[in-house]
């Protein structure tokens, strides 16, 4: 396994098949590169393939907040999410705030995440649900 810390050389293509294989959608391209482009991105990959990937975005001081923790299914009870954490924790300079997926809890106290702040979302309009 191969791991980066910020890797600058996300590409969106890749990004984009690799979250289709778990959170399937329509992502457009030159939005999704835009993005990758803003956030401090954390990948693992086996051989060629990205197999795991958090995504930070942080103000360097202040605040930052994990946008993204997602593992293949194929690759996930293998320490991959835990080695992302871990990686995350060691290489920004601010704690770090995130919501987790109703049933996930377990997993974040087994890596030392504390419960913290009630989460909200604002959708952009009516009728928009937040993933």
């Amino acid at each position: 396994m191969r791991e980066i810390v910020d890797d600058k050389n996300l590409d969106a293509a890749a990004f984009i098949r690799f979250v289709n294989q778990i959170w399937p959608g329509d992502y457009d391209l030159p939005l999704t590169q835009a993005a990758l482009a803003k956030t401090m991105n954390i990948t693992i990959y086996d051989g060629e393939q990205l197999v795991g990937c958090l995504r930070i975005l942080t103000d360097g001081y202040f605040f930052g907040t994990i946008t993204e923790l997602l593992v293949l299914p194929a690759y996930q009870k293998k320490g991959i999410g835990s080695r992302l954490l871990q990686l995350a924790k060691g290489h920004t300079p601010t704690m770090l705030y995130f919501g987790a997926q109703p049933g996930i809890e377990p997993f974040y106290e087994k890596n030392g995440c504390l419960k913290s702040l009630q989460s909200y979302a604002i959708p952009k309009s009516i009728g928009d649900v937040p993933r």
